[in-house]
């Protein structure tokens, strides 16, 4: 057993739309920094990567995700439900934080071997040397030290130091492309501008470090490690297992095959869609994450103020949502060409599912969620292998008869029936 802290746990507080909204708020400038960012990498992209240039960094940056979806996925999120109650003084504050790194390096070196042994499916589109995939891996390794003190700062409410980190990596990673873009106009170097934005991210480390030590969340790590931490750990990083192969590496793979069968540059289109799908998804995804789980995960001894806390936030969700996509919708056959370039107009015709989809998406994350808050790996793992299943029947169906719509629309299938099934199974979440 983990030993027994030397402080008293930290309580949770009643939930309230309020406090959501001003914490939503209060993060507005990591945020607005990360859509910024993102928003800037898509464009230096589209215009100097030359044709297939978006969808080669749609491409990298769903790489990054094989790589570190089971330590941010899996043992971060646990960190955050077990270390949030803690101080980080305790004993027991050492033995959660001992058994995340122990299991973060086991993933990562399972990762990083079979980078080396079989580059070709993963990496053979970049073109890369030695050097390149030695780079890459000290890249992974950094970035995912990075996000463990990052979910150390969330677990301790240092939301502040968190947001000023958020900030930097959205800056130094677009800066790194840009030297490396505009430095070789005349023959586009994505390969290394890509990997120039992966190391730029992990040198984020270094303040990281610095900030967590200022506040006093890097305690020292001795003795053995606990078995029921690992255990208790290891249910988020099943969890994470699930997320990894059945959508993770099922979105790399459909990628894979639209390329093939479209090629590059038409494949450039659905991608355009797709990323700015990914640019809103992952503000909201920022709000979630440090706002409404740590919320949710201090909840889980209290389950009528969880139910309450995720009622609020759906409350919240569904009208803002539904009116913020209907805008973008508005908003298509301009904003497409200003944030990517003028030929990428007609991927406004590809647009509506996705939002749909995206709203479907959007409003099932607080229940999917729950089961993460309550580590319910079973449930979990069946949610995230049925809708991958779901969504491959559909593409099978769809995409021969409509081509890179049909590709949406499948989206749009496997997110709306996962919804449906979210308003069954978490029912009683509607009874007062």
């Amino acid at each position: 057993m983990p030993p027994a802290p030397t402080s008293a746990p930290k309580t949770a507080e009643a939930p309230s739309s309020g406090q959501f909204v001003r914490s939503s708020l209060g993060s507005g400038v990591a945020l607005a920094a990360r859509a910024g960012g993102a928003l800037l990498l898509n464009k230096l992209l589209a215009v100097y990567g030359g044709p297939g240039g978006l969808t080669l960094l749609a491409h990298f940056q769903n790489l990054l995700t094989l790589f570190t979806t089971l330590p941010n996925d899996g043992t971060h999120v646990g960190a955050v439900k077990y270390l949030a109650p803690l101080q980080a003084t305790g004993g027991r504050y050492r033995a959660w934080l001992g058994a995340t790194v122990a299991l973060n390096g086991a993933a990562l070196l399972l990762g990083l071997v079979l980078l080396w042994w079989v580059p070709g499916p993963l990496v053979s589109v970049f073109q890369p040397s030695v050097g390149w995939l030695v780079l890459f891996g000290f890249g992974i390794v950094l970035l995912v030290l990075y996000a463990l003190v990052g979910a150390m700062l969330l677990a301790a409410g240092r939301l502040r130091a968190y947001i000023a980190l958020t900030v930097l990596l959205s800056g130094l990673g677009p800066a790194a492309v840009a030297t490396v873009l505009l430095s070789n106009k005349e023959t586009p170097a994505v390969a290394t501008a890509l990997l120039a934005y992966l190391l730029a991210q992990g040198a984020t480390l270094l303040p990281a470090v610095w900030l967590a030590r200022r506040h006093g969340l890097l305690p020292s790590l001795r003795g053995r490690l606990s078995k029921v931490a690992l255990r208790e750990l290891s249910k988020f990083l099943l969890m994470a297992v699930g997320l990894l192969l059945f959508g993770k590496a099922v979105d790399f793979a459909v990628r894979e095959v639209l390329v093939r069968q479209f090629g590059l540059a038409e494949t450039d289109l659905w991608q355009a869609v797709v990323k700015l799908s990914d640019n809103y998804t992952m503000v909201l995804a920022a709000v979630m994450s440090s706002v409404y789980y740590p919320r949710l995960a201090a909840l889980a001894t209290q389950p009528a103020a969880q139910k309450q806390w995720v009622r609020t936030v759906l409350r919240l969700l569904v009208p803002v949502l539904a009116v913020g996509l209907v805008l973008l919708y508005g908003l298509r056959n301009w904003l497409l060409p200003l944030l990517f370039e003028a030929r990428f107009a007609p991927a406004a015709d590809l647009l509506a599912p996705q939002l749909l989809a995206d709203w479907f998406r959007f409003i099932a994350w607080p229940l999917i969620m729950v089961f993460t808050a309550q580590a319910r790996v079973g449930r979990y793992v069946a949610v995230q292998a049925g809708s991958a299943a779901v969504y491959a029947v559909a593409l099978a169906i769809l995409v021969p008869g409509f081509g890179l719509y049909g590709a949406l629309l499948a989206g749009v299938g496997r997110q709306g029936l996962l919804l449906l099934w979210c308003a069954w199974y978490f029912r009683e979440y509607w009874r007062r």
